[in-house]
């Protein structure tokens, strides 16, 4: 079996969630889902699980700390163009989600911005120029 990653995020309202993925392009996987949460599938090796304040506690004891005010992670998804990445951000921002809740990142052969979904985590889409990715040309220096 390839590598995969499963990520897993709690949500207030699974229902609202499951739309606002499956606007951004996010695929639901029927086999994984009932009424405390939902496998969005990103690509054929991300799933995004979105799971109730219920089924979250299920897993651990820990608080569900309140994404809109405080950040444990940045979710970084690679795009295949610069247009793309304005139109995950802009449908975001369409379907109940933020955009651009940090500054938009341009560096030519890098370009990024940011959005929250409903629940207030943090997503990252970024395309990067393939010639970069494939080591032809370096990184910019920060």
């Amino acid at each position: 079996m390839s590598k995969m990653i499963f990520i897993n995020l709690p949500v207030a309202d699974l229902e609202k969630s499951m739309a606002f993925y499956t606007a951004l392009g996010f695929v639901n996987e029927p086999r994984f889902t009932d009424d405390t949460a939902a496998a969005m599938q990103w690509s054929e090796h991300i799933i995004v699980m979105i799971l109730t304040h219920a089924k979250w506690r299920s897993f651990t004891t820990k608080a569900i700390p309140d994404a809109k005010v405080s950040a444990q992670v940045a979710l970084c998804i690679s795009i295949d163009s610069r247009e793309e990445v304005d139109a995950i951000t802009e449908a975001a921002a369409r379907n109940g989600g933020k955009a651009d809740p940090n500054p938009p990142q341009d560096y030519g052969v890098m370009y990024g911005r940011s959005f929250e979904d409903p629940d207030g985590h943090v997503w990252e889409p970024m395309w990067m120029d393939p010639k970069m990715a494939s080591g032809e040309i370096d990184p910019p220096t920060a």
